[in-house]
């Protein structure tokens, strides 16, 4: 475009005066130290202003209640109850997700700048390894509108995704004993990475992420079984060769790269075939239901794995 040019934004594109008001709002109470004790929401209401996406199912939503208070984040503990009980020193603002690597344009992007994409709610299907599941509104952005911004390079075929080390705010990641490597790692292939399925969250319920469930953003992969979901996300780089993978590093017999949810692929300590939904009638045992390939969207994702063998790329 000549620089003498106006260029054209469409109306569709500018931010609403009232969404970048409540962004803002978010941001300052985050910078002053106001995002409560316990549960990590901010102590003042910080919605955040989303449309209503396609990408929904038409069951009932997890109570938030276990959405918030029953999670795997084991830089908090190993607990189920952890992860809510020990986040409440951890600060996810002033953040920076650096993105580099196999890239055109690297660039570290800050918190107003991921909140400023354009926002959805999806509600999605969500299945732990450990056979359980959930289903749970997301807010967030395609993880691919983040990618574009970068340039990918021709060689560039995979995506690693790092978390956060604060041993001094995460008690999971200090003592004597530590029950992973740190820095949590996870990867995707690049067109996993692309597909519209798969997002980046700052939210849930509407409002922003709680401490305990990866604030201020991670990734979000529903076909995919939940420990690719990396949380308090700080870089992201684009390589050739598959990078590592935290719990396939750790235990590869058990956690393959791909992660896929599969009824066909047991764990070797337990059935996949079927899961246990989380609320809506209890807990263990009380809700259980057969596990979908993919999770329920083999429409939308099972070409990405088009004549592979899935048993032994799990």
């Amino acid at each position: 475009m000549p620089a003498y040019r106006q260029p054209f934004i469409a109306s569709s594109e500018i931010t609403p005066e009232q969404c970048f008001v409540k962004r803002r709002s978010f941001l300052s109470m985050a910078a002053g130290g106001l995002i409560a004790a316990g549960s990590g929401l901010a102590a003042t209401a910080a919605p955040l202003t989303a449309q209503q996406s396609t990408y929904k199912v038409d069951e009932e939503l997890t109570p938030e209640k276990d959405v918030t208070g029953y999670n795997n984040y084991y830089e908090f503990g190993t607990g189920k109850g952890d992860p809510a009980a020990n986040s409440a020193s951890f600060k996810p603002s002033p953040w920076t997700i650096k993105v580099d690597g196999l890239v055109g344009k690297p660039k570290e992007f800050g918190l107003e700048e991921l909140l400023a994409f354009p926002m959805e709610e999806r509600v999605y299907r969500m299945r732990c390894v450990e056979a359980w599941s959930m289903v749970i509104p997301w807010v967030g952005f395609p993880l691919k509108a983040l990618l574009d911004k970068v340039e990918p390079l021709g060689s560039a075929k995979y995506v690693a995704f790092e978390t956060i080390v604060r041993p001094e705010e995460m008690p999971g990641q200090s003592g004597f004993f530590q029950p992973l490597p740190w820095p949590y790692r996870e990867g995707l292939r690049l067109d996993e990475a692309n597909h519209p399925l798969a997002i980046l969250a700052l939210g849930v319920y509407g409002n922003t992420l709680p401490n305990q469930n990866g604030a201020p953003v991670r990734l979000v992969v529903p076909w995919k079984y939940g420990f690719k979901g990396i949380k308090s996300i700080v870089r992201i780089s684009l390589t050739e060769t598959p990078p590592p993978s935290t719990w396939n590093l750790s235990a590869p017999s058990e956690y393959g790269f791909y992660a896929n949810v599969n009824p066909a692929v047991d764990h070797p300590r337990w059935s996949q075939a079927s899961e246990n939904r989380i609320g809506g009638g209890g807990f263990f045992g009380s809700n259980r239901r057969p596990t979908l390939p993919f999770n329920g969207y083999a429409d939308e994702v099972a070409g990405l794995y088009s004549g592979m063998d899935l048993k032994a790329n799990f």
